[in-house]
């Protein structure tokens, strides 16, 4: 037993090792804005927005100063009295030479709001190359540049994870720990390994290929659309590729209760699109392998002072990585990440059970449950 424990120890540092190495590769802060390519196509941006958070004048702002040549930007509001309207309307009107309109209305086509939200956006979208981004995602100068940037011949949507900066509390800390080095760098060691899914943060694809998979309320399938997205194209034998240096998304202040009802949500909804995949989430973070150390160092009966060391050393080697990672991608670190790191990795085995005995969420004031919980007879 004691071997067995030390091995899978040993086993759970390499892979978290080998993880970030995998993401390190890809997220290295670039230093110089990409240029625009001379072929560059023209591109629809479709941002679905819903209240006012934050930094919504930035980071709507931003969709506005981007470096690129030919794209119209389009809005979506499902209800006129939404406040975010007027700092939409502003900015139109502050920037007269960037081709931008605002769609108000609910076209109820889903379960899913922000789909829902989305639907008026692509029908009138001008353009073969179409950009869906959540309206928190802070635009480089260059975003549509590093989109299109990954692009390949056997692509059928490029997206980027959503990177948090700007934590004003601890609470924001510990969303940074879940989205940075623990989320975005699992699913940069994946698409590394050809593995991918679809994010939907910031989604760039070719209109005709999901006009031809079913068009865009094809993704009502499922009760993500992200995932409905992937199953798409996989089906078409199509491949999701992320972003090198994922987009930011500035957080502010966050509550615990917001931090773990986002967390919830999202692992029930991976639990319920991809179940499978989802069965190994259990194991990653560093809780199951600290606890398996902490048995090894009972079972030979060292003293406390070397029991403490191996602690220690421990968390050290597990953190070191993670800060080295968010050094090299220039992303947000500080000692109180760190400490969130810590309970992040505690509330993993939590969230994984939470997963399982939860079937639905709310978000947004919006009841979401799965679609045979819906469709079921009462």
């Amino acid at each position: 037993m004691t071997v067995a424990l030390a091995v899978f120890c040993l086993f759970a540092l390499a892979l978290h090792f080998l993880s970030i190495g995998l993401a390190a590769r890809r997220v290295r802060m670039r230093h110089r804005a990409m240029p625009v390519p001379a072929d560059a196509p023209p591109v629809t941006v479709i941002r679905p927005v819903c209240g006012i958070e934050a930094f919504s004048r930035e980071t709507l702002g931003s969709s506005f100063a981007l470096d690129y040549p030919n794209y119209e930007l389009l809005f979506c509001v499902a209800r006129a009295d939404d406040p975010v309207t007027a700092i939409v309307y502003r900015l139109i009107d502050a920037h007269p030479e960037i081709p931008a309109r605002l769609f108000v209305g609910d076209d109820r086509v889903s379960l899913n709001p922000k789909l829902n939200n989305t639907v008026k956006g692509w029908d009138a979208a001008q353009n073969e190359w179409i950009i869906m981004a959540d309206s928190n995602v802070l635009m480089p100068r260059d975003y549509v540049q590093r989109l299109l940037a990954r692009w390949r011949h056997d692509t059928g949507v490029v997206c980027s994870v959503p990177i948090a900066s700007r934590p004003a509390n601890f609470w924001a800390e510990l969303e940074c720990a879940f989205l940075n080095t623990y989320e975005a760098r699992w699913e940069y060691a994946a698409d590394s390994l050809g593995f991918a899914f679809a994010q939907g943060k910031s989604m760039l694809m070719r209109k005709s290929v999901i006009d031809h998979g079913g068009g865009i309320r094809a993704l009502g399938a499922e009760i993500a659309e992200d995932a409905a997205l992937t199953k798409l194209l996989h089906a078409a034998g199509l491949k999701v590729h992320l972003v090198n240096n994922p987009f930011e998304q500035p957080l502010g202040s966050r509550s615990a209760a917001e931090v773990w009802s986002r967390q919830t949500r999202w692992s029930r909804l991976r639990r319920m699109t991809f179940p499978l995949m989802f069965v190994p989430e259990l194991l990653p973070g560093a809780f199951f392998p600290f606890i398996a150390l902490m048995a090894v160092a009972a079972q030979t009966e060292i003293g406390m002072a070397e029991t403490s060391g191996l602690a220690v050393a421990f968390l050290a080697l597990w953190l070191g990585a993670e800060a080295a990672l968010a050094r090299v991608a220039g992303w947000h670190w500080s000692i109180r990440t760190a400490l969130a790191c810590v309970l992040r990795d505690i509330l993993l085995p939590l969230l994984w059970v939470d997963a399982w005995l939860g079937s639905g969420f709310t978000w947004r004031g919006t009841e979401m449950r799965p679609r045979e919980a819906v469709e079921a007879p009462r």
